[in-house]
């Protein structure tokens, strides 16, 4: 098998060349990157839950609560497998445990 590469005509800010711009100038496309943690399950409760259970957790570990911008909910209820499956659009420095290094370089810099 060989792999074949996609290339993407993006701009400096890392979107499609192509894509429509914005009318106004108070309108923008951010810079922020948030990437999505699944959670996949045949019940919709399951995935809820184990969804909020590992937020508690991970915030536990951040120190400070996770940047979430939204919550996503994907499902397919056809054939024999259905499933339900809950995004967290987590932002990725804080899936990175930046806030935690930047308070441990803050801590190593104060007398």
């Amino acid at each position: 098998m060989t792999e074949q590469r996609v290339v993407l005509n993006l701009d400096e800010a890392g979107v499609a060349v192509d894509l429509p711009r914005l009318d106004n100038a108070q309108d923008m496309v951010q810079e922020v990157a948030y990437r999505p943690v699944d959670f996949r399950d045949d019940d919709l409760p399951s995935a809820l839950e184990r969804s909020a259970a590992w937020l508690r957790k991970a915030e536990q570990w951040l120190g400070e609560p996770m940047d979430v911008i939204a919550i996503h909910l994907d499902y397919d209820d056809s054939g024999d497998a259905p499933y339900y499956e809950v995004k967290l659009l987590c932002n990725d420095e804080d899936l990175a445990g930046a806030p935690i290094a930047v308070r441990e370089q803050q801590r190593r810099a104060s007398p």
